[in-house]
């Protein structure tokens, strides 16, 4: 179902995040995201002077590879566009994110170790939906080693949607172990 009709209005500004999944042929997952900011008018920037109407004010690219467990390996960040000069000095310190796992915690220990001046708030936005990324292109392989090990360990995805909830029916489906009979 489409939105409903907008009441008048002019376009300012769009913003794109795409992200994509990876298996290397290593046994590591790549996971790319970029972001591209642009405007629909021409303004004076000071820094890279003038910026036309469809021109990236922000163009910036965010490599992370996992592992099968979604431990950082490796970081590669790049500005392409961005309205200051200095923007692109920050890259490396995306280096800082090796090591940390992609699940809960991932934005509090991000903000640590990129917080205020130490990292660059559009690359840090992107990181949610690449993590997200990274979740889903590796939910499948992760899911099958768990039953795999028929551990009886309950999948972390349930209760994170009202989809997946326990005592649902996608649940009594697909875990009817871990199925909960509705209050």
């Amino acid at each position: 179902m489409p939105l409903s009709k907008p009441a008048p209005r002019t376009h300012i500004h769009t913003r794109r995040i795409e992200c994509h999944g990876f298996q290397r042929e290593d046994g590591l997952w790549d996971i790319e995201g970029r972001i591209v900011d642009t405007k629909a008018y021409t303004f004076t920037n000071h820094d890279r002077g003038h910026i036309a109407a469809g021109e990236a004010l922000h163009d910036m690219v965010l490599r992370v590879t996992v592992d099968d467990d979604l431990v950082i390996q490796a970081v590669e960040a790049v500005t392409d566009s961005a309205p200051f000069h200095i923007c692109a000095e920050v890259t490396p310190n995306f280096q800082r994110l090796v090591g940390l796992t992609i699940g809960a915690g991932f934005t509090g220990q991000v903000r640590q170790r990129l917080g205020r001046g130490e990292g660059c708030t559009h690359l840090v936005d992107l990181l949610k939906p690449l993590a997200a990324t990274a979740y889903q292109t590796l939910h499948f392989r992760r899911e099958e080693k768990r039953r795999a090990a028929n551990t009886g360990e309950r999948p972390r995805i349930l209760d994170t949607c009202y989809a997946l909830r326990s005592d649902g029916p996608i649940v009594a489906r697909e875990w009817p172990e871990f199925h909960t009979k509705p209050e």
